[in-house]
């Protein structure tokens, strides 16, 4: 198919996809960035704790443990039985989180323990600006009553960094970089002396003030607190959430680059970023649901959906991930919002569709021999569709047909990828929903180089045919299904 040129839209796409990734150092932080566009966008949260009552030609949301987000748009004229037509990515990556024991000192040093998330290229993590960033549970106390809220956190500035061995005490390391993730990944934080000369806190959990200003069961809480982690990193938390140290219960944070991401290349075609395995997908269907959804639900017969779920990286078997019932309880209440009959769902979800949209792995200029030659995904290509006889993707040929004829209808590039038969392959959240569902499903996603490092890169090109294909899928899936005989 020949290759459509991005139009001038493409640039605010671009820039648009910039903004979200440097807002999101996290799934907490994607997920709360999420959450800011759909309001803007007219979008209404519901509580999966309470009863829904929702209207036709209305738009809903809800999160699941602020890691995980469902956006839905219900057309104007959708009764109980019809589909669903849902893009489903993940806002989880690799990363090093916390230990829930972080406090580490060795050799001089405060460093930070830290255990792996997913399967990163920890070797690059090395030498990077690094900082912290996350959710924190913090107690409140008014009026005698004591609350615990959720709150992120960001710490702006570089506070860490993993560095390298000198090559002189390693002459190996030419030859091979072997880390080991236990002893080798501990960024340093500060070192022992300056920690002590600048203490806010101190180290048994009690600075001078706090006999005067604190209870004994606050220095209990403080000291439970500085024996599992620096009285340091809890005071630069404190000073970002506005509390005392004392009043942070619990976090789960995780170190961050604090390069942001850019548009970059001598063309400026490029995108380097952290995270885009798979913010960019997040992003893209994103968009495309809040964008497609503003003026044409008139004529709607079905609902419009985006899953964006965290745990891809570790499986999806979470009460967030793919793996739980979130997406058939989703489309069960949303069927029993409009009918009583619960045998409607089973109709629903056989004429619903799910487009799987996890990041594609592209032809790399250095390593060519990775690819078959038959099956070699390029930037500026378009999306990638996944096949796998094993099933690793969930991807067949109806889905894939359909993907295919939206992006004919509208002149986008779309491109194939098997994995070598030699080659262990990755999967997705396409086979877990499909066969936990039951729904059609097909495996895409943008072409990208260095996938799980700390810094990632795609083309800018290929951002912007993900929107539109998506956009093109939510406008015209309920006419293009009509066209398809299979199983009738």
């Amino acid at each position: 198919m020949a290759k459509q040129e991005p139009n001038c839209e493409g640039s605010s796409v671009v820039s648009d996809l910039i903004n979200f990734l440097n807002a999101s150092p996290t799934a907490f932080h994607a997920v709360d960035e999420a959450k800011k566009r759909l309001q803007n966008a007219g979008y209404e949260p519901v509580s999966e704790r309470e009863d829904w009552k929702l209207e036709a030609g209305k738009k809903y949301f809800f999160t699941r443990n602020y890691s995980t987000i469902v956006a839905f748009a219900i057309g104007k004229k959708y009764v109980a039985g019809n589909g669903f037509h849902i893009v489903g990515a993940h806002t989880d990556s690799p990363c090093l989180k916390l230990k829930p024991v972080s406090k580490v000192v060795k050799g001089g040093y405060l460093e930070v323990g830290v255990q792996t998330y997913g399967g990163g290229l920890w070797h690059t993590w090395f030498d990077r600006d690094l900082t912290i960033a996350g959710r924190v549970i913090v107690r409140e106390e008014k009026d005698g009553s004591v609350s615990y809220s959720h709150k992120l956190v960001r710490i702006e500035e570089p506070i860490m960094r993993i560095p390298t061995l000198a090559i002189h005490l390693d002459r190996d390391v030419r030859d091979a970089f072997k880390v080991n993730t236990q002893s080798h990944l501990l960024p340093v934080l500060a070192t022992s002396i300056k920690a002590e000369l600048n203490k806010v806190v101190a180290e048994n959990g009690q600075a001078d003030s706090d006999a005067q200003t604190h209870g004994k069961k606050s220095n209990e809480r403080n000291t439970s607190n500085n024996s599992k982690h620096h009285s340091l990193l809890l005071q630069l938390l404190a000073d970002q959430l506005g509390c005392e140290p004392e009043h942070i219960s619990d976090f789960e944070l995780q170190a961050c680059d604090t390069q942001p991401s850019v548009v970059a290349g001598a063309t400026k075609e490029f995108i380097f970023s952290g995270r885009l395995d798979n913010l960019c997908m997040s992003f893209c269907s994103l968009k495309a649901l809040i964008e497609s959804s503003e003026s044409n639900l008139e004529d709607e017969t079905g609902v419009r959906l985006v899953a964006l779920f965290d745990h891809e990286e570790v499986g999806s078997d979470s009460a967030q991930g793919a793996g739980s019932p979130a997406m058939l309880n989703t489309l069960s209440r949303i069927t029993n919002s409009f009918t009583a009959d619960s045998k409607l769902l089973e109709k629903a979800i056989q004429r619903s569709f799910l487009v799987s949209a996890d990041m594609a792995h592209a032809l790399h200029p250095n390593y060519m021999d990775k690819h078959e030659d038959n099956h070699q995904p390029k930037l500026h290509g378009g999306l990638v569709i996944k096949h796998n006889a094993n099933q690793r993707y969930a991807t067949n040929a109806v889905t894939s047909l359909i993907f295919r004829e939206i992006a004919r209808n509208h002149n986008l590039p779309v491109q194939d990828f098997a994995v070598r038969n030699d080659m262990a392959c990755g999967s997705t959240i396409g086979p877990i929903l499909a066969s936990g569902v039951g729904i059609r499903t097909v495996d895409v996603g943008a072409p990208q180089l260095s996938m799980h490092s700390i810094r990632e890169m795609c083309a800018v090109d290929d951002v912007q045919y993900s929107y539109e294909h998506f956009k093109a899928f939510f406008q015209e899936f309920s006419h293009l299904d009509e066209k398809i005989k299979v199983d009738a």
